[in-house]
């Protein structure tokens, strides 16, 4: 088989690709793995993303707010927005209660 890009020498590389294709800078990048066992669905990114369209009302930790995070992830934009729904409680008076608990129990 002929390399996918340059139609010139054998294709020796992953991809369909020769030698010098595979590892030309950004020619890699223009044909997706042939193989079987290929990473698929949402892709794993660590980069710098833009925010999402809008924020949501989804409290954390519900099915909502899950979906909403798998929706984003598939578009390839931030997971959080700045202004996304959040508990009403902070962590911090909730740890205060906690050891308000122990000092009656003990």
């Amino acid at each position: 088989m002929l390399c996918r890009h340059c139609q010139k020498v054998k294709s020796n590389r992953p991809r369909g690709l020769c030698w010098s294709c595979y590892y030309t800078p950004g020619v890699r990048d223009l044909y997706p793995s042939t193989s079987k066992f290929a990473r698929r669905g949402v892709q794993d990114f660590n980069g710098k993303t833009r925010l999402p369209a809008e924020p949501t009302n989804a409290l954390p930790g519900t099915p909502e707010k899950v979906a909403v995070l798998e929706m984003r992830a598939r578009l390839g934009v931030s997971l959080w927005h700045p202004l996304d729904a959040r508990l009403e409680t902070p962590v911090s008076s909730v740890e205060s209660e906690d050891e308000f608990d122990l000092a009656e129990v003990a």
